[in-house]
């Protein structure tokens, strides 16, 4: 065919600077862009094959194949399919010839904000254009499988003027050649491609090949000298030839039916997948055609440390092809605290994530998986409750999490929110209040082992709340469901009030033994088997003390408002022999520094067991605690 020049038809003159900036923010994106292609022009052959519009050009599956050839010496990098190929009429329209479709909107509004760089994800049809970010020239050599159809080749170094002839291709598909640009030559390698190959196209649907031209001329070099050597010697020559096999898994679980895997094929793929050597917990296989099409896996795995990063977990896929990890506006973020794979082959890639926000595909997409998921953990915990109970301490802060972060998870799940007490029992909410309407609570039950204890005489079953989400979460369901009450151990204790001279004598008594005039003193009748004293601290205090570490950890400053102050009462105990005894000696005027000094002791006890004693405090403790035993000594 004849030469043609020509320029390619665009609606604005600078659509490959902004591609560059914007479209593609990742530099190594135009590998799969580029693979991407590949596959679809496979597929594309296929289905006509299928339909008996193209002739079998393959016996069977294996023989459909991408090949990514990179050669270092040359600075080149080709990606070549032996798909549906594109007649020179094709190439005109496809590649000359760009709809921008969304990409026009793109255009005008990413030339005005120049901050939102994560605005966009996946690619508006221009996936091939991609290949300038890092080419100094592209070019196209394609034959259509249609018989007759000559092979075209199409040449261009900025994507915008461009030459096009005739080539000497002969088998069907296309061949598109990189010569790659200084820059780029810095940034990739064989080593670099590779990595990015099993980044995007682990799991492209056709075998993909990576072959590195470089090592094939210095293998073939060495492979001539050792056949020379062999010559010379009279000995029969062995060639060891280069296998190439496929660098990705054309059949990734997710898109077997969930009846056709197995629960070591679950675990292999999760290991493999994840890099992770443990096993996960359990998982849900997602697989449905209608009303729109999803294929996935997500896995409950175990967990160290549930605040890790989160990088990584959701990998969301189109056609098998990676497009990003974690796109919130697909999957609610409390999914994130999962790990898996899910492919979404109608996924709208071509608009930005506020469009996402608002397409309806999207929002039933994300609706069926939080959906599947609260079915699988409530089925889970009506079916195999023993099971279930062994899990939670991996899903507490997921199941936690989710349901303060969506309604719609959260009137799922809550039958099946457990609570571990402090004899190890896994209880739900509905268990707890069923005799008592508070749920008492502790943070540190070795601490608060005496408040616990006090609690468990009382009849409740003391649950434990020691996880960063929880002071949080409690407050989360008083607000959601309001006949639940969430109480620490160390909030309110039970037992009769004295009268308010007792009490007022007592106030007096401790605040001038301990030096604090602002102390807060109450008596309480609270059993003869029990400490002289408490400490106890408002629940409201409690919260706003474990708020303003959570502002503190995050540097935000808190307004200046006494609430936030530490607020920690004594609570003496009137049926303590002790405290008759010392009320008696105070009352007599008689050894007032004797009496001031057991006072402190007393005090310093009840700090103790509350775990707020300071370490001054705690050495004046053990001191007098030692005199205390010394002089019982000498009595003895």
């Amino acid at each position: 065919m004849d030469v043609k020049n020509g320029k390619v038809s665009v609606t604005t003159e600078n659509i490959f600077p902004i591609i560059r900036q914007w479209l593609y923010s990742d530099q190594d994106i135009f590998v799969r862009e580029l693979v991407s292609n590949c596959s679809d022009a496979i597929a594309k052959y296929k289905r006509l094959v299928e339909l008996g519009k193209a002739d079998e050009g393959a016996t069977n599956d294996q023989d459909y194949r991408i090949n990514v050839f990179y050669d270092d010496d040359a600075k080149t990098l080709a990606f070549e399919d032996n798909g549906i190929g594109m007649t020179a009429e094709e190439i005109d329209k496809y590649i000359n010839q760009i709809a921008f479709s969304g990409a026009l909107d793109f255009v005008t509004k990413y030339q005005e904000q120049s901050t939102d760089k994560s605005g966009i994800i996946g690619h508006f049809g221009l996936g091939f254009y991609s290949a300038f970010m890092v080419a100094d020239e592209v070019s196209i050599e394609t034959k259509s499988f249609v018989e007759g159809e000559s092979a075209v080749k199409w040449t261009s170094a900025d994507g915008m003027e461009y030459t096009v002839e005739g080539s000497d291709k002969e088998g069907r598909g296309t061949l598109i050649t990189i010569k790659l640009s200084e820059e780029a030559q810095k940034i990739f390698d064989a080593g670099t491609l590779r990595m990015t190959l099993r980044k995007y196209c682990s799991f492209v649907p056709a075998d993909l090949y990576f072959i590195d031209k470089k090592a094939d001329r210095l293998h073939a070099e060495s492979e001539e000298k050792r056949r020379k050597e062999a010559e010379e010697k009279g000995e029969e020559f062995k060639p060891n030839d280069i296998a190439y096999a496929p660098i990705n898994n054309k059949s990734p679980l997710w898109a077997k039916a969930p009846s056709e895997c197995t629960e070591e094929e679950y675990k292999q793929f999760y290991h493999s997948v994840f890099n992770d050597g443990r096993d996960p917990l359990f998982w849900i296989h997602l697989n449905m055609d209608y009303p729109f099409t999803l294929q996935g896996i997500l896995y409950f795995p175990k967990t160290d440390n549930v605040y890790q990063s989160l990088e990584g977990r959701i990998k969301i896929y189109n056609h098998q092809v990676f497009v990003a990890d974690n796109i919130e506006e697909i999957i609610p973020d409390f999914l994130f605290l999962l790990q898996g794979c899910l492919d979404c082959s109608d996924l709208p890639l071509n608009v930005s994530r506020s469009a996402l926000q608002q397409d309806e595909y999207v929002k039933k997409l994300s609706a069926h998986i939080i959906k599947k998921v609260s079915d699988k953990v409530n089925s889970l915990f009506k079916n195999d409750r023993e099971t279930y109970e062994k899990y939670w301490s991996d899903i507490s802060v997921f199941v936690k999490y989710g349901m303060m972060k969506e309604e719609k998870f959260c009137d799922k799940v809550k039958s099946a929110l457990l609570f571990k007490t402090v004899d190890d029992k896994k209880l739900t909410i509905e268990e707890l209040t069923k005799d008592k309407k508070t749920v008492k609570y502790s943070t540190d039950p070795k601490t608060q082992a005496a408040y616990v204890s006090m609690a468990a005489k009382e009849g409740y079953d003391v649950v434990v709340l020691d996880e960063e989400i929880d002071n949080n979460f409690i407050s989360f369901l008083e607000y959601k469901f309001q006949d639940y009450k969430f109480q620490s151990v160390d909030a309110e204790l039970s037992g009769s009030d004295s009268d308010e001279e007792t009490k007022n004598k007592l106030q007096a008594f401790f605040r001038k033994a301990v030096n604090d005039e602002k102390l807060v003193v109450s008596a309480k009748a609270m059993g003869a088997d029990n400490m002289p004293a408490f400490i106890v601290e408002p629940e409201l205090n409690r919260r706003m003390q474990e708020m303003k570490r959570q502002y503190e950890m995050m540097n935000i400053p808190l307004p200046d408002n006494d609430m936030y102050d530490l607020k920690l009462n004594l609570v003496v105990n009137t049926d303590s022999d002790l405290i008759t005894k010392l009320s008696a000696l105070d009352s007599m005027g008689t050894k007032e520094e004797e009496t001031n000094r057991l006072a402190q002791h007393i005090y310093d006890q009840a700090m103790l067991a509350h775990g707020s004693l300071d370490s001054e405090g705690l050495q004046r403790f053990l001191a007098y605690n030692s005199e205390l035993l010394s002089k019982n000594m000498d009595n003895i």
